[in-house]
């Protein structure tokens, strides 16, 4: 406790540590205010009692409310929060796949990173004005319990002032991230989604604390949940920190009178390359025939299909563990291309020892990849299918049970790692100890570092 006093004792020490906590801090302040600032025509009484309120978690609906931090179902200015730049530079890392120019410019440097930020910030305009658009017309359509309209003036008006409102908080919150990234510490806009997904931890507490005292919850219950989270917490580090490190060496050359090379060096290949992707496009897919079902209430065939579809039936697990795996693999691929790699190993003259250099070790970082990916997938299967277990066999409130694994915990952790990193990092350059006071475990996090995987 005291080695944590005296750490953060050291980061208000260094002043430019410090301003760049504090602005990090106000921005994020500024952040969730905007995601209770409510579109204006919106009847605030009448949508606190909507069902707009209620919108299950196991739709697409309730995925997007996640990520924006609740300003969906508050019909809040930042209603289409970040995912709107999201989508676009996910758009443009795919695209860079299949079209020659986005894999032209993503080899330039500096430049080509430039001109690619310039297509996402149009691409956000485009897709946020679009989620914009939705946004209005199901706000405009939400009835309250008594059949009144949750925007009673619901015409033209209205449809352009909140597309215009929600399109213009997407262009500020993806500003912000970028003043975040280049002012701030972490990066901005992982760090955006985090605070959406930490600020519903408070109301999750709050319904346990009340299950406590209405009795329906013994206290004793509620310490062994949390030290199960803290045991799900330390496996999801150690996945998402752990690397399998390929030697390489690189031969020795005399220029005048310096020798170069001569040294072993490492390539940090991670468990989980693919981060948080795989479960988000899951999800995205698995939750498509539960929304569109919704939209038919008091259809006979829709209510049975959403029974067999359900998040707590075997047929709903089950592909959706599929689908984790192959997303897994498939974001793996184009997150790390071992024919580049191997192509740039053999221009620096380096060689991994008794492996051929070119096509011989393309193949052979690609089968060690795919191999070190099989229990990564498996991995991230498991923790998106863990918050249904906690929620259906523990009887944890869904909202509470979301932190026990899936998108959440590993957004919340893969971003709180991030940001301990590049504070360690300050740290380390004036000469304190930080976080991480273990060489064996500062070792590993320099490894990890390495290679970028999800959000």
């Amino acid at each position: 406790m005291n080695n944590i006093l005296d750490t953060l004792k050291n980061i208000f020490k260094i002043e430019e540590l410090r301003q760049r906590i504090l602005f990090t801090a106000g921005v994020l302040l500024v952040v969730r205010l905007g995601a209770y600032i409510t579109l204006p025509g919106v009847d605030v009484s009448a949508l606190e009692a909507a069902t707009f309120n209620s919108s299950s978690s196991n739709t697409l609906f309730g995925l997007y409310d996640l990520f924006v931090g609740g300003a969906f179902t508050k019909a809040a200015i930042f209603a289409c929060g970040i995912m709107p730049y999201i989508s676009a530079s996910i758009i443009l890392q795919l695209a860079g796949v299949f079209i020659p120019e986005l894999q032209k410019m993503q080899k330039e440097g500096e430049e080509g990173r430039r001109r690619l930020n310039q297509w996402t910030r149009v691409g956000t305009v485009f897709i946020a004005a679009l989620q914009a658009w939705g946004v209005s017309i199901k706000v405009a359509s939400t009835q309250g319990p008594n059949g009144v309209s949750v925007v009673p003036d619901a015409g033209f008006l209205f449809t352009m002032t909140a597309i215009t409102l929600l399109t213009a908080g997407s262009v500020f919150l993806m500003w912000l991230g970028e003043q975040i990234t280049d002012r701030g510490i972490g990066n901005g806009i992982s760090l955006i989604i985090f605070i959406g997904i930490v600020a519903q931890l408070p109301a999750a507490l709050f319904q346990e604390i009340k299950l406590i005292q209405a009795g329906s919850r013994v206290w004793v219950v509620d310490v062994v949940l949390l030290a199960m989270l803290a045991g799900i917490i330390a496996v999801v580090i150690l996945m998402t920190q752990g690397t399998r490190r390929i030697p390489v060496q690189y031969a020795k050359r005399v220029v005048g009178r310096k020798v170069y090379g001569g040294t072993t060096q490492y390539i940090p290949l991670r468990v989980n390359t693919a981060g948080v992707m795989p479960i988000i496009f899951a999800q995205s897919i698995m939750f498509i025939p539960n929304t569109v079902l919704s939209f038919f209430p008091e259809s006979q065939w829709a209510v049975t299909l959403s029974r067999v579809w359900h998040d707590q039936s075997f047929v709903y697990s089950f592909f959706y563990a599929l689908i984790i795996v192959f997303f897994t693999y498939f974001y793996t691929a184009i997150a790390f291309n071992p024919k580049d790699v191997a192509d740039n190993m053999k221009k620096q003259g380096g060689f991994i020892p008794g492996v051929r250099p070119g096509s011989p070790t393309s193949e052979y970082m690609d089968r060690i990849l795919t191999r070190i990916t099989l229990p990564g997938s498996m991995f991230l299967a498991l923790i998106a299918i863990l918050p249904v277990f906690v929620s259906h066999v523990l009887n944890v409130p869904p909202l509470f049970a979301s932190f026990f694994g899936g998108t959440s915990l590993l957004i919340i952790v893969g971003v709180a790692l991030d940001t301990l990193q590049q504070i360690e990092s300050y740290l380390l350059m004036r000469h304190y100890d930080g976080f991480m006071k273990s060489g064996k475990l500062r070792g590993r996090v320099g490894a990890g570092s390495g290679s970028s995987g999800g959000m």
